[in-house]
């Protein structure tokens, strides 16, 4: 396992309730209801929550992979994530899609932005090799 060397930024959150309570950033900035996937509940999801925040950071992983790779990234780029909450037997598991919009860029060059992204992207560090992940570029 790879440990920090610096601390860049530290998420502090305090969530009640679980699936059917609410969460709040410690700056006040996310203060958010939560309701269970698929029910009438007028809040979100943990799984909503790690979609939206895995594709943000893919987004960014995206910059610095067409910067080392001399591309300019389009300014339309797009992430639509699909994260899927399933069961393994009696275990709860995820598995995820993310589907990459790159406009205006060779499909070689798009998919090889994709594919550096996804080695510096931490969300995608931290669940390779723990959930199925299929990378799509349109």
């Amino acid at each position: 396992m790879t440990s920090i060397d610096k601390v860049l930024y530290t998420a502090k959150t305090h969530t009640t309730g679980g699936r059917d309570g609410a969460a709040r950033s410690s700056d006040g900035r996310l203060d958010i209801a939560l309701s269970r996937p698929g029910s009438s509940g007028a809040g979100t999801n943990p799984e909503q929550l790690f979609a939206a925040g895995w594709s943000a950071c893919f987004i960014g992983a995206m910059g610095r992979a067409a910067q080392t790779l001399g591309v300019t990234l389009p300014r339309d780029v797009a992430v639509d994530a699909e994260v899927d909450l399933g069961t393994a037997g009696e275990a709860f598991q995820l598995q995820a899609r993310l589907h990459v919009s790159l406009p205006g860029l060779a499909p070689d060059v798009a998919r090889k932005v994709v594919e550096v992204a996804h080695q510096l992207c931490p969300y995608s560090r931290a669940t390779r090799g723990n959930i199925d992940v299929a990378l799509s570029v349109a």
